[in-house]
């Protein structure tokens, strides 16, 4: 009977401690210390080493290959790379700090598939974009943009840039490889370990 009675009084307090918790459950503490994670530097830092490396990348892509595709009805090597320029312009354009480039016309990413061009339109989708977020505030990253959302910031379209371009980066490589086509960074890492080897 003993043994009865504290098992059930280990029950009722346990039921009686989550029941109380639950109603007395303490307000999470406002957070009110100033971000220590700059998002304007860090997204022009990955935004300058994302142009480095689509131009590098580009550049080792053999002429004859930027017509090549995975499978019909998947973007070709040049219409990846004019996607991303295109992508480039069109979020830049949206923060509104720098003179709206002319608008991107239908059938963009099929325009060309001329290497030299291609690159130079990666290029001056780079430079726009990086640009156009050199010339934001940091109070500029919480305007809201309705385009975007109910809830989105110019911080997001930015954040979009980044990510975007980063996804295509991965594709990008993944199509120069499969061509035989190794990242020049990757390239140079190599030859510098097999050099300290030797």
């Amino acid at each position: 009977m003993r043994r009865l009675s504290v098992s059930f009084l280990a029950i009722s307090l346990m039921a009686g401690f989550g029941s109380s918790r639950a109603i007395a459950s303490p307000a999470r503490p406002v957070d009110n210390t100033p971000p220590s994670y700059d998002m304007k530097a860090q997204a022009l830092q990955d935004l300058q080493g994302l142009h480095k490396q689509f131009a590098e990348l580009a550049g080792a892509i053999p002429a004859d290959k930027f017509t090549w595709r995975p499978s019909p009805g998947v973007r070709s090597i040049a219409e990846v790379y004019l996607h991303v320029a295109g992508t480039n312009l069109n979020f830049a354009t949206d923060i509104g700090t720098m003179p709206a480039p002319p608008p991107i016309a239908k059938g963009y990413e099929q325009s060309t598939t001329d290497k030299d061009k291609i690159i130079e339109q990666l290029n001056q989708s780079f430079d726009y974009a990086q640009a156009a977020i050199e010339k934001m505030s940091n109070a500029d990253f919480a305007k809201p943009i309705k385009k975007y959302g109910p809830d989105a910031s110019l911080g997001d379209v930015v954040y979009l840039i980044v990510t975007h371009t980063h996804e295509h980066l991965g594709q990008s490589i993944a199509y120069a490889r499969v061509n035989g086509v190794v990242p020049p960074w990757t390239a140079a890492m190599q030859a510098k370990q097999k050099k300290t080897q030797d």
